[in-house]
Formats: structure tokens, C-alpha cells, sequence
């Protein structure tokens, strides 16, 4: 066709051009996206990212839309269902526009599961349609595999993001049990960008990354759709890539907690999906009036007015590069029993690298002065973190003879220096510290079978479970709804993982918990076990390198008694920690937007 020809054949369709090149342009951006699923099918490479233009999420079967052509990621899904016979698929997509053409291939389907948050402002915002919104969940077969988060106001934060996480997606995607992850990884959800008017940070896109790269063995294929902001598009990138390549994310910034429109939406969404999955069939019902799509109204002139000084505010937007992000040269040290071989990747570490001398740990951590094997121990151990207190070891794993002797040593030297912050994560019964007061310095989570005190303070949070760890898909539940936003919001420098004898975790669920709480704390874990745990020394120090932990199947549903304490729990913790919240707060105005000031100047 002429440059007249095309000119006129756009008109056909909804906000699209095409160019003479389009249609070679487009072949190729879908042949990089099949090329990609290929490579990561057949383990030529662990994941990737498909750099392409034009996108494709507004693309449907028979009509260009949205300046898609083809649509990249719906051919994905059905490409490698077809060639690797692959049973499930997710789609994440992360853009801030709804992918409607992903929506209308699967809705039907409940091979894939498609995700997507998206600015909607009540219809208002484009594509304005009315499928776009939190009741929109699918048809037939495939009711409750479209899951639709109605952004209803702009600004939204890192906090928002990480909240629909933990809440909506990573449950029902562990359910779901996915063996391919694509995601539609459009950037104008980051700060600056004109179409999308949002505040998040390009940091929380290495977040997203990292949660995702646990599900479908690491098969994860991110795919290029939007994005309009050059600096932060790039910047956005960057995390992804790096992020996919291993390198531990940076710390979290900027979780305040989600704002109410943002809690309002996932109240929402939560209760259209409880009666299709099982993690979420305790969510709140919706309240009478409709909070998604009627509810928040202000004056016309009002909101006018407001709309323009925020559009103007988004333009003077201006932030400093994300610091560089260094990977320590050593990613994991071992401190293991001399019969204990050293898993290929990981380095030895002994007290002799450490130059402290013996004297001061005696004086500090053992009452019995003669115990020499102990001091050792305390001493390599104390060096150890040390080390990860500097950068140079990324994470560590100790097989010790008194794995809560060892904590506690760790946990008193890590919480003595001042800007230190340590998350301990104790799996089975055993004898915890206690962090006496509320200084912050240490956050102690126990899960176990047993019964324990009140709580302390609001830094100490015994999770008690039925069948403790046994139960995969209890304790899944209590790591996605209570561990994780708990970890994001307070924020570690060090976060320290015990597992005590017996705790009946099983090899593959302990994976999973390692490789999602090493977004935590730039990837700074350290891993105790009892020296009787050789055996799982080598799953441990897999999962510590970055490897992909091995599926879980699809989770059933966890025990009644489970669900009740957890969620019993989350709503005393919530008024404390904000990340725990998954409705708005009852006593507000329904009119009340959201307090956060539009930052015309922000530097992260």
C-alpha cells in the first residue's frame, strides 16, 4: 500500500498507524518473542527478555489496536502450549493500559491465567471499557483465570504494587502452578511517564522480577509492551534484566503501605475471586455500595482542576539515577562439619579470615569460656556476617552443633551496629530471641505447631499451624499473606533463616521460602540448620546461588483451622504494619482521596 493506502486502512481501526515497515516490523517482534519461549523451553538459557516494538497486548485476533499489530504474548502462550505441550500458562501484565487483547484470547481458557493491573479510573481512562474493571473474571470454563486490578486514581507507589502481589497474585499463581511465566512488561506504570501519570520507582520492577522468577521453575519470559518516559523506561529495563540475570535486587523504597483507592481495588478484586480460589476464600465480602466503579466522586471542577496541575507535575518530574547495583564476588559462603562436602558454586569460610580475636566473642556470646568447638563456631559465624555486612559475601549457609545458641550470637552481633535491621525467620519449636523492645532492630517470626505466648510487641509474631511447616500449603499461605509483606515493610539489612530440627518443611517448599526472601535485604541471607541436616545442604545452597526451586504442583486448599489463625493474626498486626492491609479502612469518608502529595522534584 501507498503511505495514502495505509493512511486510510488505519482508520479501520482503534488508535493505530501503520508504517511501510509495520508489517516487517511486527513479524519480527513476534518472531523474537517465539524465539525467546523457545531458548528458555529448551533450557538454552534459565529466562530473557524479548526487546521488541511494536507491542501487542492490545492486539486481538482479527483486528491491529492500540499500536499493536500482532499480539507478542498471546502467540506466545498459545506457541508453547502447542509446541511443549505445556498444561499452564501465566501472563502477568504489568503495563499500565489493560492488555484487553490478551483478555479476549483466554477468557474462555483455563490453561492460562491472565493478570493485569491497569489505570481505569472508573471507564474513564483508555481503552474505557467496561471488561476492564475487577468483575470482569472470565467466561465458561474460564471464570476466575482473568484477574482484572482497576487502578481508579493515579500516583499509585511501590507500596500498591507489591501489596497486589503478595495479596491477589502470588497466592493464586502458587495455586495455579504455572509452567511458563510471560509477562507483558510494559513501563508507563513507572514515575514520569505521561500516559500512565503513576509514582513507582524502577526499583520495584526488580521486585516484581525476583517474586516471579520462583513460579514455573524460573521459566519466566519478559516481553516489551509500553512505555513513554525514555529515562525511566530505560532505568525500568535495567532492573528486569539484571534482575533476571541474578544479581540480588536493591532495597525496597518508598513502602509507606498502600493508599485507600489502591486497598479499595484490591478489596475488589479479592472478593470477585474467592469462590475460584481457595487461597482467597476468606476474603472480606464487597461492602453494599460498589467502592470500584461508583463510589469516589468529586466535583467535576474539582477534579479538572486536579488533573491538570498532576499532569504538569508528572512532566516536571525529575529523579536521579537508581544506584548501581554491585554483586558481592563471593555469592555464598559455607560454614559445614569437615564430612560435609562443599556444594559446587559456594565457598568455604573459616574463623581464620575473620581477624576479631577469640576473646571478644567469648566475652560476648558464651558463658562456658572452655568450649572451644563452640567459640569457633561463634567466631566464624560473627566473621561471616561481617562479611555480609561489607559486601563481599552475598549470603551464607552454617550447619552448627546449637543451631538457637547460634542465632542468638548472630542476631546479638548483626542488631548491635546502629543502622542494622535483621529479619529472623525461625521454622519449627525451639528457642527464639526475643526483641524486648520496640527499637526495630530486630523483626522474629516463628512458625510452629505449638501455641505461644501473646504477642510480645509488634516485632515479635509466633504463626501457629496445625501441622507447623508440614502442611505446603498452609505454610505457603502464612509466607505470601503474612512473611513477605511483613519483610518488605520492615525492611532488612540481614535477614537470618533458621530451620530447627524436625521442623517437617520439605525440601522443596524450604526452596521457595529461600529464593522469595532473598529479595529481601539485597539478597544478605544467612541459613542456619542443626549439623544433622547434611542432607539438606545442597537443595539450600542451590536455592542460595539463584537457582529456580522445583514446582509445587498446584496447592490445595489449606486446613480451615490454618487460614483462621493467619488471618486472625494479620488483622490484629494490620493497624501496625500497613503492607498487612487488604481492605480500606472502614471509619474513612468515602470521599476521601488519597494524602500523598504529587512529587514535582524525587530522587531515588
Amino acid at each position: 500500500m501507498t503511505l495514502e493506502d495505509l493512511k486510510e486502512f488505519t482508520l479501520h481501526y482503534g488508535d493505530v498507524y501503520f508504517h511501510p515497515n509495520i508489517y516487517h516490523c511486527a513479524k519480527l517482534a513476534a518472531g523474537a518473542t517465539l524465539q525467546l519461549v523457545d531458548s528458555v523451553m529448551m533450557a538454552k538459557v534459565r529466562n530473557g527478555m524479548a526487546l521488541v516494538r511494536p507491542p501487542g497486548h492490545h492486539s486481538m485476533r482479527s483486528a491491529a489496536n492500540g499500536f499493536c499489530v500482532f499480539n507478542n504474548v498471546a502467540i506466545a502462550a498459545q506457541y508453547a502450549k502447542q509446541k511443549y505441550g505445556l498444561k499452564r500458562v501465566l501472563i502477568v501484565d504489568w503495563d499500565v493500559h489493560h492488555g484487553q487483547g490478551v483478555q479476549y484470547c483466554f477468557e474462555d481458557d483455563p490453561s492460562v491465567l491472565y493478570f493485569s493491573w491497569h489505570r481505569y479510573e472508573h471507564q474513564k481512562f483508555w481503552p474505557n471499557l467496561r471488561e476492564s474493571d475487577f468483575d470482569s473474571v472470565g467466561k465458561e470454563k474460564g471464570a476466575g483465570f482473568t484477574i482484572n486490578v482497576p487502578w481508579n486514581d493515579v500516583r499509585m507507589q511501590n507500596s500498591d504494587y507489591l501489596s497486589v502481589f503478595c495479596h491477589v497474585l502470588l497466592p493464586v499463581a502458587y495455586e495455579f502452578s504455572p509452567d511458563l511465566v510471560l509477562v507483558s512488561a510494559g513501563f508507563d506504570s513507572a514515575i514520569g511517564d505521561p500516559e500512565g501519570e503513576m509514582c513507582a520507582t524502577p526499583d520495584i520492577f526488580a521486585h516484581l522480577t525476583h517474586l516471579l522468577m520462583n513460579l514455573a521453575g524460573g521459566k519466566v519470559c519478559a516481553v516489551l509492551e509500553g512505555g513513554y518516559n525514555l529515562t525511566s523506561l530505560a532505568q525500568s529495563v535495567c532492573q528486569t534484566v539484571q534482575t533476571l540475570l541474578g544479581e540480588p535486587a536493591p532495597r525496597p523504597a518508598n513502602l509507606e503501605g498502600p493508599c485507600k483507592s489502591a486497598l479499595e481495588s484490591l478489596h475488589c478484586v479479592r472478593s470477585a475471586h474467592r469462590q475460584y480460589w481457595s487461597c482467597l476464600k476468606h476474603a472480606a465480602d464487597l461492602p453494599a455500595c460498589d467502592i470500584s466503579t461508583k463510589r469516589i466522586k468529586l466535583a467535576e471542577e474539582e477534579e479538572n482542576m486536579d488533573k491538570q496541575e498532576e499532569k504538569k507535575s508528572t512532566e516536571e518530574n525529575v529523579w536521579s539515577q537508581p544506584p548501581k547495583r554491585i554483586s558481592p564476588l563471593i555469592r555464598t559462603a559455607v560454614l559445614l562439619p569437615d564430612d560435609v562436602p562443599c556444594p559446587d558454586g559456594c565457598q568455604h569460610f573459616s574463623s581464620s579470615q575473620d581477624p576479631d580475636p577469640h576473646n571478644k566473642q567469648r566475652e560476648n556470646f558464651l558463658k562456658n569460656g572452655d568450649d572451644s568447638d563452640a567459640l569457633t563456631t561463634v567466631s566464624s559465624l560473627i566473621g561471616l556476617v561481617k562479611k555480609m555486612e561489607k559486601n563481599e559475601i552475598c549470603s551464607g549457609l552454617a550447619l552448627v552443633h546449637d543451631v538457637s545458641m547460634a542465632m542468638m550470637c548472630v542476631v546479638q552481633h548483626a542488631a548491635a551496629a546502629l543502622s542494622n535491621r535483621v529479619l529472623v525467620v525461625c521454622l519449627g519449636d525451639g528457642r527464639v530471641p526475643s526483641p524486648g523492645t520496640d527499637d526495630g532492630k530486630t523483626l522474629v517470626m516463628q512458625i510452629s505447631n505449638k501455641k505461644s505466648d501473646e504477642q510480645k510487641c509488634k516485632y515479635h509474631i509466633p504463626v501457629c499451624l496445625k501441622q507447623g511447616c508440614g502442611d505446603m500449603s498452609g505454610f505457603m499461605h502464612a509466607v505470601l499473606g503474612l512473611l513477605l509483606p511483613l519483610g518488605y515493610e520492615y525492611d532488612p539489612s540481614l535477614v537470618l533463616l533458621v530451620q530447627m530440627p524436625d521442623s517437617g518443611l520439605s525440601d522443596s517448599v524450604w526452596q521457595h521460602l529461600i529464593g522469595l526472601l532473598q529479595g529481601l535485604a539485597q539478597g544478605h541471607t544467612l541459613v542456619l540448620m542443626q549439623e544433622v541436616e547434611g542432607a539438606c545442604v545442597r537443595p539450600t545452597a542451590s536455592s542460595l546461588l539463584g537457582e529456580a526451586a522445583p514446582s509445587l504442583g498446584q496447592l490445595h486448599a489449606p486446613l480451615p483451622e490454618d487460614v483462621e489463625a493467619i488471618e486472625s493474626l494479620r488483622h490484629k498486626l494490620k493497624a501496625d504494619w500497613k503492607l498487612l492491609q487488604t481492605t480500606a479502612p472502614e471509619t474513612e469518608d468515602c470521599d476521601e482521596h488519597r494524602s500523598r502529595p504529587w512529587p514535582v522534584s524525587q530522587v531515588f
